[in-house]
């Protein structure tokens, strides 16, 4: 293509699309990295790098800045909040399986902003922050994509285009991809606190998933806060987020809400959602672009760091043999999307049909089923498998 600016241009600069960038920059790969906001903005939705994860970020050689910003969690509990029985697992188990055996909770914004550091010093890479993705076109040679900035309308072109610009993507929307799946009735309320959790419940772990028939929630340490997750139906938004409900959350957790402070109120609608197709063309989706699915489990950056890992291997391997370009962006298609519905998406779903038994009898069924997988080697190891997604990195292999 006549006159590029870049080989791949990727809009958006949150973990998933940083980690392409930095992937690609650092392969020789010339990169410009587009994102709306003025910065990389400090969000807490997600907190949990699963072990594959860290190996790749360790295949970068940043896993160890990472992990010195964040909190080893080997051991994570299922707690049933009425009993105040509880299961550990522990992913030091999974030593000879991974150079990494355990939960990284460290907020997702300090890898956006450790990766875009790395970029805006490397010479193949471009940081543009306040470009936002208005439009685009491709040709069989290339894309040009339009971007508002401040001050005009920019056109840059590139070989190939790059969505990561999450749920609510412009260019999915612009590419006319369905979005299949579902939404959930009930949102999610997170709340963050520096109030020490730890001190309220005995052998409290930092990843704790606690079930109840009238309200269950997970309970996860960050380094600077705690936070808290419960679901809500049918409450108005402006509720959620009031200190009375705050209030109430927080007494019925640990029996003095008025006292506790918040430094984050955020509210999720809840999706589990698949793209119909990751590649078109010249145009890539990867992350929540691509994908959606609840919370639970720590899946849905983790997986858009794999489908980042995923399409900048293919597009190397592109670059360097262009007659290869269909087959191989199929063949990334065909991995990832088979990888999120047989394996994302049922853990997920399953993850959230665990934890919100509502009756007597499905929470001693829920307490039965944990039982009887954690006595039980074979089980206990395929569970914790799942769990660290490592079963996803072997679904991958036996896709090859």
């Amino acid at each position: 293509m006549s006159g590029r600016d870049a080989q791949v241009i990727i809009a958006g600069a949150g973990p998933v699309g940083t980690f392409a960038a930095y992937f690609l920059a650092r392969s020789g790969i010339d990169v410009i990295v587009l994102e709306s906001a003025p910065n990389c903005m400090e969000d807490m939705r997600a907190s949990t790098f699963h072990p594959p994860t860290l190996e790749m970020l360790d295949d970068l050689g940043i896993a160890e800045e990472l992990i010195d910003r964040g909190l080893k969690a080997p051991i994570y509990q299922y707690r049933d909040r009425q009993s105040g029985e509880r299961h550990e697992f522990d992913f030091s188990e999974l030593a000879n399986d991974t150079r990494y055996p355990f939960r990284l909770q460290c907020e997702q914004f300090k890898m956006a902003g450790l990766l875009a550091g790395k970029l805006d010093a490397h010479p193949k890479a471009d940081m543009r922050f306040q470009s936002r993705v208005v439009s685009f076109s491709q040709t069989s040679e290339g894309v040009e994509v339009n971007v508002e900035t401040p001050m005009e309308i920019q056109t840059i072109k590139a070989d190939y285009l790059i969505a990561a610009d999450g749920a609510n993507s412009i260019i999915r929307k612009w590419l006319g991809v369905e979005f299949e799946g579902f939404t959930y009735p009930e949102k999610f309320l997170t709340l963050s606190t520096k109030t020490p959790l730890q001190d309220y419940f005995e052998g409290l772990s930092w990843v704790n998933y606690v079930a109840d028939p009238t309200e269950w929630c997970v309970l996860l340490k960050v380094p600077s806060v705690w936070r808290i997750l419960v679901p809500a139906t049918g409450i108005p938004d402006e509720e959620l987020l009031s200190d009375e409900n705050k209030t109430k959350v927080f007494d019925r957790l640990i029996g003095n809400g008025g006292d506790v402070v918040t430094a984050h109120r955020t509210i999720y609608n809840v999706h589990q959602r698949v793209a119909t197709k990751f590649n078109h063309g010249r145009v890539m989706l990867i992350g929540d672009a691509a994908h959606l699915n609840n919370p639970l489990g720590g899946f849905g950056m983790n997986s858009g760091i794999h489908d980042a890992a995923c399409l900048s291997e293919a597009l190397l391997e592109i670059f360097k043999s262009p007659n290869y370009s269909e087959q191989r962006l199929d063949a990334f298609d065909y991995e990832r999307r088979t990888i999120t519905h047989e394996f994302i998406q049922r853990q997920t779903i399953r993850n959230k049909r665990m934890l919100e038994a509502d009756s007597a009898a499905a929470q001693l069924a829920y307490s039965a089923e944990l039982k009887a997988i954690k006595n039980d080697d074979i089980k206990r190891r395929e569970f914790l498998l799942n769990q660290s997604m490592l079963n996803n990195v072997h679904l991958k292999q036996a896709a090859e």
